[in-house]
């Protein structure tokens, strides 16, 4: 698609005179007006004249200037289809040629994305509240390897703060009473819970955590630094389980603790700029100028132990020393938001020139029905438990549905994830999410399993088809004229690569979702109308080659997505 708007945009500035980016072209909605639409209003004060007479004027001018594409004046718009068959032949070759690269390009050659994503704590369950961090940030870096970014996925794993003072005191209290071997996160959410629920009327517990998140800062390598580490160890191996399952992999795996020898050197950094003060015994930088709701951000307490906030900066300029990013994305709920505004207004008082390139990438909380996660109130639902049981149910469906299916377990799992990773992303990240279990797992609708199911549906076309070919003497030359009624999906292959630009500029994967959904909507729409096997040779040969390319491009964009592709189902 690509080649034609180019070539519609070359005859536009050819006959208006317009800069190229004052060229915007448009999908019309209604794929009856044709492929693609330029709006006159543009040139309407330049020429004096309204754009229903701009367009009428400039239609028979481009006819005589483009090939394969006809415009027609549609009031204000000039609308272009280009010519089925040239359609056909080019987008579906194009597809056959680059495969699983489709959609791609080189548009972020030389540039370096950072993110940082999934980011759980230490010592705490991976809950669904963890999903959508790592599944949103994933897609994202996924994205952008497709458009030929260097990207760094960066797991800033939560392992440091005065709460591994806490557990460190209730391990020492109670640890003999969980099992931190066999079930490491649960006997640690049991001791953190256990912790919270006593220490207000036990003044000895409470501060028996804070002389160990003492020190655990004073570097000090005694037992409160053996415990900790202990802790982490166990808790990464339960982590990188259910990472498996997800399909995610990490550029980086680096703990808040990997800043510990930076955050002096980020102290006095951010003190030798001329913004921070002595307030109460703390130190801090003031914000106020920013807002009157923008509170100071604290860098180091009255005790002399740091927080959040200094390990986050200390963070962002090891970033930038290591990789000069093109764009610094924080994949990290909008809970946070003040948090990073404070970051950024920091370094902007600091004079840092690319505060501007770190983004924070906000989206919605996933809430329960009776409210929010809480894990000090041990009101969680465990990622691992969501996995298993959406496995589960697909599992079902498919016992139902296809009993002698091969390899049943390893489908009903990549449809059971796909389930639970394509019902989050397809909605903007932006709006909160309640996790309701009869929608998670739901397998019908606008859901991962329906695009799975078509994936599968148009490969068993293609096994057949293939079948029906090989009886025939010689390969048929495919009848592009056969496609009736393909243009619209046509259309939407040709724009696949522009899906993926958008949903990168945006950080935004629900942009692929919907794309997917429309595809498979669309697609299956044709195929009842159009019979694909048992035509004339040629048309045959046409219809599988449309088959092949909607197969390919939903394969990848589920591979950006995270969720599987399966053969059968």
């Amino acid at each position: 698609m690509q080649q034609f708007q180019d070539a519609v945009r070359d005859a536009l500035i050819a006959e208006t005179g317009l800069a190229q980016e004052a060229v915007r072209l448009e999908t019309p909605r209604d794929p009856s007006m044709g492929d693609l639409a330029f709006p006159c209003f543009v040139l309407a004060k330049e020429l004096k004249a309204a754009p229903p007479k701009i367009a009428s004027d400039l239609e028979s001018k481009l006819n005589d200037r483009l090939q394969g594409i006809t415009a027609k004046a549609t009031g204000p718009f000039l609308n272009f289809t280009i010519d089925p068959s040239l359609l056909a032949s080019t987008t579906l070759g194009q597809i056959q040629e680059q495969g699983d690269a489709y959609g791609g390009s080189d548009e972020g050659h030389g540039k370096t994305i950072v993110l940082d994503l999934s980011s759980p704590n230490i010592a705490k369950p991976m809950s669904v509240g963890h999903l959508r961090s790592t599944v949103i940030g994933a897609a994202i870096q996924r994205v952008h390897n497709a458009l030929g970014y260097t990207t760094v996925g960066i797991n800033h794993i939560g392992d440091w703060g005065s709460q591994f003072g806490k557990l460190v005191a209730a391990v020492d209290r109670w640890g003999d009473t969980v099992d931190l071997e066999a079930d490491p996160i649960k006997a640690l959410l049991a001791l953190y819970v256990r912790y919270h629920e006593e220490e207000e009327g036990d003044p000895e517990l409470k501060q028996a955590g804070r002389d160990a998140f003492k020190e655990l800062e004073s570097g000090e390598d005694g037992k409160v630094r053996a415990t900790w580490r202990n802790l982490t160890e166990l808790s990464l191996a339960e982590f990188d389980k259910i990472y498996a399952r997800l399909g995610v992999e990490f550029d980086e795996v680096r703990g808040e603790a990997y800043y510990e020898s930076h955050l002096d050197a980020t102290v006095e950094r951010i003190v030798a700029a001329g913004i921070t003060e002595e307030s109460e015994g703390a130190l801090i930088v003031r914000l106020s100028e920013f807002g009157e709701e923008v509170p100071p951000c604290l860098l180091r307490k009255t005790d002399g132990t740091t927080l959040y906030a200094t390990r986050d900066l200390a963070a962002a300029f090891h970033r930038w020393e290591l990789y000069s990013f093109e764009r610094s994305l924080y994949v990290v709920g909008g809970d946070q938001r003040l948090h990073f505004r404070q970051l950024k207004h920091v370094l902007e008082r600091m004079g840092v020139d690319w505060e501007p390139r770190m983004e924070h990438i906000d989206f919605g909380m996933m809430r329960l029905p009776e409210g929010k996660m809480s894990t000090r109130k041990g009101r969680v639902i465990f990622l691992e438990e969501v996995l298993d049981q959406a496995a589960a149910e697909a599992d079902k469906v498919i016992a139902e549905k296809n009993p002698n299916l091969e390899a049943r377990a390893e489908i009903a799992e990549m449809v059971g994830v796909g389930a639970v990773v394509f019902n989050d992303l397809k909605r903007e990240r932006v709006k909160d999410v309640e996790f309701v279990w009869e929608e998670v797992l739901s397998f019908e609708g606008d859901t991962g399993p329906y695009v799975q199911y078509t994936h599968a549906r148009l490969a068993s076309i293609l096994r057949k088809g293939a079948a029906e070919q090989a009886e025939l003497d010689s390969e048929p030359v495919a009848d592009w004229s056969a496609l009736t009624g393909a243009s619209p999906i046509l259309g939407k292959l040709g724009r696949f690569n522009a899906v993926l630009s958008r949903a990168a500029r945006n950080a935004e994967p629900s942009e692929i979702t919907t794309y997917a959904l429309s595809l498979c909507r669309d697609t299956n729409t044709w195929i009842a109308a159009e019979r694909v096997l048992g035509q004339a040779p040629a048309a045959t040969a046409a219809r599988l080659a449309l088959v092949d390319g909607v197969r390919q491009v939903l394969a990848n964009a589920l591979g950006i997505l995270g969720v599987g592709a399966p053969e059968r189902m």
